[in-house]
């Protein structure tokens, strides 16, 4: 039966270090949620799914699997079944033989064990595969042979870490839909690892952004789009990145690179300094007679769409990369000067945390 997981102020110092790998890490999913933790390298996104499995001790807090204290239960008790990277298939047992090999440890009768590893294959499209070795097989096909190993188990609580870092582009767009439409057919708890943040905001039901073992925001894919929390998470999803600049303090607005964005006055109040930090999503921004000045350094044509980059100059005199979004098939010629015109402004702070204000 899937069970919801908790953690509550959780935190991993390493042996040897001051500096904490997850730091106060708490975290409630839901019975059946499909949860994604993505950050960039070394943000703790594995250790705090590692700690989850009883791989890893953990410094403070704890760690509920339902109403279950599972902190210090070593993982092979812990009722949960974990996705790696790489498959980790024994080259010399057939596919079935490798779904089965964790029932027969547990002692599984061959009749339960037979119908579990039909069933899963089934739901995997594996059932013409199942007397093949894994050299026989795809990449594809080995990453789900190592699904159909964890759903056999019937778990409480699916963990994969990574599991579509080894296929090529095309087959990791093609897997990802399999694994999301799987989770919500079999209704299990999943927690997720990727750095991806295309393919977390495509794949879970919430999103936990983490960055150097401190959640940043944890919400729907929609809402951590529309509503970050702070710069960082705003940068970090959406793809092309959110632009960044520094832009001063002005009478109706925040100035920059010689345009004034339109700011309410209540929003910029809440500034701790005479900048801010103004974010604007590369289909927000648009190329128009008048707006901020920007300098032309590549062009993407692509059909339906234009991806127009170029430079431009903050409040602080730095030199900042933007990139503007328009339709259409009339591009700029590569270092002319164009005006691009924000229709939609995040603002940040630009101290601490740098938080949106609003």
């Amino acid at each position: 039966m899937t069970k919801r997981v908790t953690y509550e102020d959780v935190s991993l110092v390493y042996p040897g270090s001051t500096t904490p790998a997850v730091s106060h890490l708490n975290l409630a999913i839901g019975e059946g949620e499909f949860l994604v933790l993505v950050g960039p390298s070394g943000c703790g996104k594995s250790t705090s799914l590692r700690m989850l499995a009883g791989l890893e001790p953990i410094s403070s807090g704890r760690i509920l699997i339902g109403d279950r204290d599972v902190t210090g239960v070593p993982a092979k008790d812990r009722d949960i079944a974990m996705v790696f990277q790489n498959y980790a298939l024994y080259p010399h047992m057939s596919v079935a033989e490798n779904m089965a090999f964790a029932l027969k440890i547990q002692k599984v009768s061959k009749s339960e064990i037979e119908r579990r590893v039909k069933e899963a294959a089934a739901i995997l499209d594996l059932t013409e595969y199942l007397e093949r070795k894994p050299k026989a097989l795809s990449g594809g096909q080995r990453q789900r042979v190592a699904m159909g190993r964890a759903i056999v188990r019937e778990p409480e609580v699916f963990l994969m870490d990574e599991p579509l870092s080894n296929l090529d582009a095309k087959l990791r767009v093609q897997t990802r839909s399999q694994i999301a439409a799987l989770q919500r057919r079999l209704g299990t708890t999943t927690v997720y690892v990727t750095h991806d943040q295309v393919e977390a905001m495509t794949m879970g039901d919430r999103v936990a952004v983490l960055k150097a073992g401190l959640l940043q925001q944890c919400a729907s894919p929609r809402e951590l789009y529309d509503e970050p929390d702070n710069a960082f998470v705003a940068t970090f999803i959406g793809s092309p990145s959110m632009n960044i600049a520094t832009a001063a303090i002005v009478d109706g607005g925040a100035t920059m690179s010689g345009y004034t964005v339109p700011v309410e006055r209540a929003l910029l109040d809440q500034a701790t300094t005479s900048n801010v930090l103004i974010g604007i999503r590369p289909e927000d921004l648009h190329l128009a007679d008048e707006g901020i000045e920007m300098t032309v350094t590549v062009v993407e044509e692509l059909g339906a769409d234009t991806f127009v980059y170029g430079v431009a100059t903050a409040a602080d005199g730095s030199i900042v990369d933007l990139i503007a979004r328009d339709r259409g098939f009339t591009a700029p010629r590569i270092g002319t000067t164009v005006h691009v015109r924000p229709e939609r402004v995040y603002v940040f702070d630009t101290e601490g945390d740098q938080k949106r204000l609003h």
